[in-house]
């Protein structure tokens, strides 16, 4: 509990879960509907009107169809995002432990002498 109230762990998984699952409730709504618009025409009319059933009926498939799909593509741009968020978290708190080792006193240091070291002696490496 402690880590939901501090923001230490994302809750982005499980409700990004269930949007999703709501979404397409949604989207299987309007799919009923299109085909309930569909057999309301078939039903009621006669002729021609039974002739509007069909593409009523092919174009609520198709919405419902397309809908699902930009819904899915949606839903993954956004759990893409957080998934990105957490490996940038990763690689910064890698990086910080890099840095904090090579900011420490490493075994091989060098021994600083006593005696001044002239210009020329840096130039050619010699003591």
């Amino acid at each position: 509990m402690q880590d939901l109230l501090t923001f230490e762990r994302a809750l982005t998984q499980p409700v990004t879960i269930l949007i999703y699952w709501a979404g397409l409730a949604m989207i299987g709504m309007v799919g009923f509907a299109a085909v309930g618009v569909a057999v309301g025409v078939a039903l009621r009319g006669a002729g021609f009107e039974v002739l509007l059933a069909l593409p009523a009926f092919v174009f609520g498939a198709l919405l419902v169809f397309v809908l699902a799909l930009l819904w899915r593509g949606a839903t993954e741009f956004y759990v893409a995002v957080f998934k990105i968020a957490d490996e940038l978290k990763a690689v910064r708190e890698r990086l910080d432990v890099l840095i904090a080792q090579d900011t420490q006193p490493s075994d091989h240091a060098v021994k600083i002498e006593d005696e001044p070291i002239s210009a020329a002696q840096r130039r050619t490496g010699k003591s």
